[in-house]
């Protein structure tokens, strides 16, 4: 599931390579030129389509099959290149890089959908912790406070989104092999062929409202790997309406801190 329009994608450059000789599968890890346009081939066993995320640093990625050879590959991203040329264009025009947050005392930093305001302290009970309201970072961990803001998301978010899944969940009936939350490029949350679900810690972010339409999305990932009809209705059936808090998505991603 991608990140909306808010420019936090996977920032991992993977060395250039030419179009390979048909007959083969495209081999993961590593990003091909067809038509001009740069593409990082990923494979994966759930799929049965190709599939493209338009990355933070403007790169395509393409989620594709086992069998999809570069002879296919080179095909679908040819027919599909006025859709990502204007991907590329939207990406552009609503990924302004926004000034960086100052690890300062005032400074805000979002939390279920409320704004803390950092507090710099010289004693606190963690480098980073919430308390009374105002979010906490200790004085010595200002030189690196972007790694301990990160990890206090994750940490705190973890045992949350536990917590928050188990009914959605139950209601779909569908169960998370596990829960992971990390760094998940431009994406808020994925699910592997296990059923294992990773949610990005900069979902920790957004009100609880639109977390639920994530962890819904990935929990309907565990029984239909792509988009298709029957996902979306088992999207539908757990959470009526929920274009409503999809649009929403998009809108909020851009405002969150994603350093």
């Amino acid at each position: 599931m991608e990140l909306g329009r808010a420019p936090s994608g996977d920032t991992e450059i993977m060395g250039r390579a030419t179009l390979q000789e048909p007959g083969g599968p495209s081999p993961e890890g590593r990003t091909v030129t067809i038509g001009g346009l740069d593409v990082r081939v990923r494979v994966s066993a759930r799929r049965r389509t190709v599939g493209f995320t338009i990355e933070r640093d403007a790169t395509v990625t393409a989620c594709v099959p086992p069998e999809v050879d570069d002879a296919a590959l080179a095909r679908i991203v040819t027919a599909k290149q006025p859709w990502l040329y204007a991907k590329l264009r939207d990406r552009a025009e609503t990924g302004i890089p926004r000034a960086p947050r100052q690890f300062v005392s005032g400074e805000g930093f979002p939390y279920l959908g409320r704004s803390y305001r950092l507090l710099v302290v010289d004693e606190s009970s963690g480098i980073v912790a919430l308390e009374r309201g105002r979010l906490r970072l200790r004085s010595d961990g200002v030189a690196d406070a972007t790694s301990y803001l990160v990890r206090w998301y994750q940490a705190a978010g973890e045992p949350w989104l536990r917590r928050r899944i188990a009914p959605w969940a139950q209601r779909m009936g569908i169960e998370a092999a596990a829960l992971r939350v990390r760094p998940l490029g431009y994406r808020w949350g994925s699910c592997t062929g296990e059923g294992a679900i990773s949610i990005h810690w900069a979902t920790m972010q957004l009100p609880p409202d639109l977390i639920d339409y994530v962890l819904v999305h990935e929990l309907a990932h565990v029984r239909h790997p792509d988009h298709g009809t029957e996902f979306w209705l088992t999207v539908d059936r757990a959470m009526p309406g929920y274009e409503v808090r999809r649009a929403r998505l998009k809108q909020v991603g851009p405002n969150l801190w994603i350093p």
